[in-house]
């Protein structure tokens, strides 16, 4: 899976999607311009040890990124993450290869890049009582059910105790 983050703002969001990313073997795309350098601490901070794992890529615009990403790539998808569409995130059929782009914190994706892909605007349900949810976790609701439609593919999928064992549900 590939995220794409159209001109981030917040450091801290970023550094907890890209710690997200490293979790779940994502490329992160980050569209310029960026509202902090990616040597800051606050994005070091957020994304703790785990910045130096992540397949980050940068763009000048979202010109390029579509150039070196979607035009020779015809099966992948990007699908467009915005309180303005008209379908839900759980609609989309997400594809292995697939970009789910998410706006900046302030504005979300410009209407401009919007009206392109109709077809595969997504937006995660919620109440009118607030403009949209924070970046981090919007990119996880929907990360993790594009995951989840490819059955979690190379992920880890069961844990285990540190000092104990399991023993049918009962801890020893």
């Amino acid at each position: 899976m590939n995220i794409v983050l159209y001109q981030p703002e917040i450091p801290a969001n970023t550094g907890n999607i890209g710690r997200t990313c490293v979790a779940t073997g994502t490329v992160l795309h980050l569209i310029e311009p960026l509202g902090f350098r990616l040597t800051g601490k606050e994005l070091r901070r957020a994304g703790m040890d785990y910045w130096e794992h992540l397949d980050v890529r940068r763009y000048i615009n979202f010109e390029e990124f579509a150039v070196k990403n979607l035009a020779g790539n015809p099966d992948a998808k990007i699908w467009m993450a915005t309180t303005k569409a008209k379908k839900a995130y759980t609609q989309a059929q997400f594809g292995a290869d697939d970009f789910i782009m998410f706006g900046k914190e302030s504005a979300g994706i410009p209407e401009e890049i919007l009206v392109d892909y109709e077809d595969t605007c997504i937006r995660i349900p919620m109440l009118d009582k607030i403009r949209s949810l924070n970046l981090s976790n919007s990119v996880s609701i929907v990360l993790y059910e594009a995951l989840r439609q490819q059955d979690f593919a190379g992920m880890q999928m069961e844990g285990a105790l540190h000092h104990m064992e399991w023993k049918d549900g009962i801890i020893s």
